[in-house]
C-alpha cells in the first residue's frame, strides 16, 4: 500500500505542476490579449476558474496524503497517547464519511446533474468541472484509510507536527 501512496504522491505532484503552468499560461494570455492587444480573449478566464478549481482540489488530495492539513491539536498533544490515537482514529472517520458522502457522492451527482450544460465560451460541459469533486475524494479516501490503517497499526505517529523544526 505505501508503494501505491509514493507513486499517488508523486503522479498527484505532477498533475498539480501540469495544472499551475497550464493555469499561469492562460492567465498570462489572457492579461496579454487584453493589455496588448486590447481585444480580450473570450475562453481563457473561463478556462483559468476551471484549472484554477482543479488545481485546488489535487493539491487538497495531495495535502492529505502528507497529513499536513491544518490541526488544531495543542491539547490532544498534552493528553496520553492512547487518547492521542482515538483522536486521531476519529478525526480520520469524520474525514472518511465527509469524503464518501459530500466529495464521492455529491459530487457525482452534482456532475451529473451539469453534464449536459454547455459552457458558451468554451468547447466543454459544465459537469467536466464538478468531475474534480468524486475524483479528489477517492483520493481523499484513499489517503484517509492508509493513514487510518497506519495510525491503529502504530506506523504513524497520531499527531503530526507539520511545523518545520527551527534551525
Amino acid at each position: 500500500m505505501t508503494r501505491v501512496k509514493n507513486t499517488l504522491d508523486v503522479t498527484l505532484q505532477w498533475v498539480c505542476i501540469v495544472l499551475l503552468g497550464a493555469l499561469v499560461l492562460v492567465v498570462a494570455w489572457q492579461v496579454f490579449t487584453r493589455q496588448v492587444l486590447a481585444a480580450p480573449s473570450a475562453w481563457s478566464e473561463e478556462l483559468a476558474k476551471y484549472l484554477f478549481v482543479w488545481l485546488s482540489f489535487f493539491g487538497t488530495a495531495l495535502v492529505f496524503g502528507e497529513r499536513g492539513h491544518i490541526a488544531v491539536d495543542f491539547l490532544v498533544r498534552r493528553a496520553p497517547e492512547r487518547f492521542q490515537r482515538a483522536a486521531a482514529v476519529l478525526c480520520q472517520l469524520v474525514t472518511l464519511v465527509f469524503a464518501a458522502l459530500v466529495l464521492v457522492y455529491g459530487g457525482w451527482q452534482l456532475a451529473l446533474l451539469t453534464w449536459m450544460q454547455d459552457i458558451p465560451s468554451l468547447p466543454l460541459m459544465v459537469g467536466w468541472l464538478y468531475l474534480v469533486l468524486p475524483i479528489s475524494g477517492l483520493l481523499v479516501l484513499f489517503y484517509t484509510v492508509y493513514h487510518l490503517v497506519a495510525v491503529v497499526r502504530g506506523v504513524e505517529d497520531a499527531t503530526v507536527d507539520g511545523e518545520p523544526d527551527a534551525v
